[in-house]
């Protein structure tokens, strides 16, 4: 199978693991405190890394990591552990996943300016007018109105927090993806983020006895979030390049859309729907320049 073909069906992989973690994320976290699904979401994911880890006989390679490749891998773990932490509170806060995922493609945007202020990227007309959209498009969804305190939905500082702190991990894998196998990425973020659900589970004094509902979807999603998005995720940028993939990624939107209609009976409202699509439509645009411009480079 060729590398882009591969690349392809493991963003759409990624898409849909990712759009599945909106939906069994936001239905447990309707019965449990976010400490008690941190716990029991992150340990079960890193049990689900070690096997794939260890079945596939990439435990030999972390002994062979540079003092670099542990330092970078920290810095990304550290990063995400943050960043996955707001998303979750935006899971939680937005009454609608749907909406919480049309705000998340705000990231290409962000990746793309934290490259052409770090990695010196170039960007074209394009490019520049797929930030613009999506911008715009992000605001309109986030648009509340009323006045300056109440003039955003509650819950989209979370969704901006995320994808700066998320374009910041990206632009520093992509310098160092070659470095790194992603398995180790995505467990070394696991490790981390349990640590954290279970010191905020004792300072709540909180235990894990939750409904046994709960504890299906957080298995489940388990699954599709802390270990096959993010390891999917970081494959696909080996296969392809991340512009191509970020435009794979807007099927996502589609998916949770989809998924929220089907398990809550919820649409999002019209400003949700006119600001998602024109994020997606900014997501393409971006993805699309930069395909251009690549292309321009190469001739």
């Amino acid at each position: 199978m060729k590398n882009n073909t591969k690349g392809i069906l493991l963003a759409l992989g990624a898409a849909f693991a990712v759009s599945n973690v909106y939906i069994f994320s936001k239905s447990a976290l309707n019965e449990v405190h976010l400490s008690q699904f941190g716990t029991l979401w992150f340990g079960f994911g890193i049990i689900w890394n070690l096997i794939f880890i260890f079945s596939s006989r990439k435990h030999k390679k972390i002994f062979a990591l540079s003092k670099h490749s542990w330092l970078i891998l920290g810095v990304i773990a550290l990063m995400e552990m943050f960043g996955t932490t707001f998303f979750f509170l935006s899971i939680m806060t937005v009454e609608n996943t749907a909406t919480v995922s049309f705000l998340a493609n705000i990231n290409p945007f962000l990746v793309a300016f934290f490259g052409f202020m770090i990695l010196k990227e170039r960007f074209n007309k394009t490019e520049g007018l797929g930030m613009i959209i999506t911008l715009v498009g992000a605001f309109v969804i986030s648009y509340k109105g009323g006045g300056f305190s109440d003039f955003f939905i509650e819950g989209s500082q979370y969704v901006l927090l995320s994808g700066i702190i998320y374009a910041a991990s990206t632009t520093t894998a992509k310098k160092n993806i070659k470095d790194l196998d992603p398995s180790f990425l995505a467990l070394a973020r696991i490790l981390l983020l349990f640590t954290a659900s279970l010191s905020s589970l004792f300072y709540f004094g909180l235990n894990l006895n939750i409904p046994s509902s709960a504890l299906i979807n957080i298995s489940i999603g388990s699954v599709l979030g802390p270990f096959l998005t993010g390891t999917l995720g970081y494959m696909t940028i080996k296969y392809i390049d991340a512009s191509k993939a970020s435009m794979i990624g807007t099927s996502r939107s589609l998916f949770v859309l989809l998924g929220g209609f089907i398990i809550f009976g919820q649409m999002p409202g019209i400003n949700q729907l006119i600001g998602g699509l024109m994020t997606i439509t900014g997501v393409l645009l971006i993805s699309f320049g930069k395909l251009k411009l690549k292309k321009y480079e190469r001739h």
